[in-house]
């Protein structure tokens, strides 16, 4: 029989800090919420399935896994035993309901897998393995900061999704070891830079799940929390957040204010990532207030800054997603606001172009936003074929993303 080490269950394992052992207990526990009766996987079981020794296994083992991990079986990197094998059988759902249970079970649905995938993810960060009592050293703060990036991480491969319940509820982890643990100045004000840093991170969240008013208070209490860090990083990055929720809600001179406040700080212009970044959310703040030379000098000088950047420094995992791909994209948002639709559309296509796989949210992201632009110019056979690239299968996590992609269709298919 051919064997082969299943590579992306392994991945998985490690992006989520799952031992064998803790995979095993997170699949009984999720089996129980699918079938009614706790499962009876162990580590011997997860073992097989990473080694190739089992390819496909038992449907009361890939169901709890596909929701633990939010991905169909082979996406996993299972492979199914023949074409019957691939569809899995479904808990048989309740019989003969009426169009009001329908919808009451549909959305009591949605707020269940939500739920289940915040507990997915917060068991698989470690959540309630933090201290909160004790005494706190920095090597804490580094297993609190992997985790921050972990979360991070996930968010830019599939959206917030039940990223703000998480979020939230490791803030308040965080704050309760402040409150009960003893530590040094340098690890309080580490923990506030973590804070504040979740806090950011449930506020792109919200946004991601529409929820405008959520967002604004997350953002807000980010930059409280990023002022007593004493971090000039984090405070920049809570003020280019509130100056993005201002932007969202049509106060776009505010938008600009807040943005060129964050940029006068001489710590945060030498720091070529985030200068990048700000300016160039600038750029769009000014075309958004029809400064059209305003916006192409903050555009050039977010290019200046971003050839500024040594690729060997690493890179906190909040701004990986600043590359040469997303630097096109902020210019593409820039030119739409002014107008020059063709110069948008050439620039999101070289977003496209430059995107790395992994990054599922700005790639549909990018994706509707290119087939807007072409719909904005009549060109209609371009958006049609240009929606036709995205994954349909993919499990993007992303409501606000993905009403802009129906609308798109909506408007593409014939009355």
């Amino acid at each position: 029989m051919d064997r082969r080490r299943n590579a992306i269950l392994e991945t998985l394992l490690d992006e989520f800090d799952f031992t064998h052992r803790s995979l095993a207990a997170e699949v009984n526990r999720v089996a129980e919420g699918i079938f009614g009766r706790r499962g009876d996987c162990t580590d011997r079981h997860v073992r097989r399935w990473v080694s190739g020794e089992v390819r496909w296994p038992w449907t009361k083992y890939l169901l709890p896994l596909e929701q633990i991990f939010g991905r169909p079986a082979q996406a996993l990197g299972f492979v199914p035993r023949g074409k019957r094998s691939a569809n899995l059988p479904r808990p048989p759902l309740p019989r003969s309901p009426s169009p009001m249970t329908v919808q009451e079970g549909s959305v009591q649905r949605r707020r269940l897998i939500t739920a289940s995938a915040a507990v997915t993810v917060a068991f698989a960060l470690g959540i309630d393995d933090t201290p909160t009592r004790g005494r706190l050293a920095m090597s804490d703060v580094d297993r609190i900061q992997r985790r921050i990036s972990r979360l991070d991480a996930h968010f830019f491969a599939i959206g917030g999704g039940p990223l703000v319940s998480v979020s939230t509820t490791y803030i308040t982890k965080l704050r309760e070891a402040l409150d009960g643990c003893t530590y040094g100045e340098r690890v309080e004000q580490a923990l506030h830079g973590a804070i504040s840093s979740l806090y950011a991170s449930a506020g792109w969240a919200a946004h991601d799940t529409g929820d405008a008013e959520q967002a604004s208070l997350l953002h807000a209490a980010g930059l409280q929390s990023a002022m007593l860090s004493g971090q000039p990083a984090a405070v920049a990055r809570a003020w280019s957040d509130l100056s993005l929720q201002a932007r969202r809600a049509g106060r776009h001179r505010e938008a600009v204010q807040i943005t060129k406040a964050a940029l006068d700080n001489r710590r945060v212009c030498a720091d070529p990532r985030l200068a990048t970044l700000l300016l160039a959310r600038l750029a769009i703040g000014q075309a958004r207030t029809r400064d059209h030379t305003g916006s192409a000098r903050s555009l050039h000088r977010a290019e200046q800054a971003f050839d500024r950047i040594n690729p060997a420094e690493s890179v906190p995992t909040w701004l990986a997603f600043l590359t040469s791909a997303e630097l096109s994209g902020l210019a593409a948002i820039a030119h739409r606001a002014l107008g020059q639709y063709d110069r948008a559309e050439a620039a999101t296509a070289q977003a496209l172009d430059l995107l790395p796989e992994p990054m599922l949210r700005n790639r549909t992201y990018y994706t509707v936003q290119l087939a807007e632009l072409q719909l904005a110019q009549g060109e209609r056979e371009k958006a049609a074929a240009t929606i036709a690239t995205l994954d349909t299968a993919a499990a993007l996590d992303s409501p606000i993303i993905t009403n802009r992609l129906t609308a798109v269709r909506r408007t593409l298919t014939p009355a």
